[in-house]
């Protein structure tokens, strides 16, 4: 995700009232911090793979992922807004 669209995609998440933060990865790769009511922390799309899915961490160890969802790769940034609010992370 370039910097610019994950903007994007937090802000209108923070709309929506989801605790969505701006993730910086390693040199220029960004995604989506979400973070979630127990403790852990969904990273949206910081793999610089194409296609849109999460890690779930808790304390810095991976406990659950999204897999990618197919054809995200081409999503518009509404698309991908409603994906990450829809997610459940079980």
């Amino acid at each position: 995700m370039q910097q610019d669209e994950a903007e994007q995609v937090v802000a209108a998440l923070q709309e929506r009232r989801v605790f969505a933060h701006l993730y910086r990865g390693s040199v220029a790769r960004f995604g989506v911090r979400i973070v979630l009511p127990d403790g852990r922390e969904a990273l949206w799309d910081v793999d610089g793979a194409a296609g849109l899915e999460a890690q779930v961490m808790r304390d810095g160890m991976l406990v659950g992922f999204v897999p990618k969802i197919e054809g995200s790769e081409s999503w518009s940034v509404e698309q991908t807004v409603d994906a990450i609010a829809a997610a459940v992370y079980d």
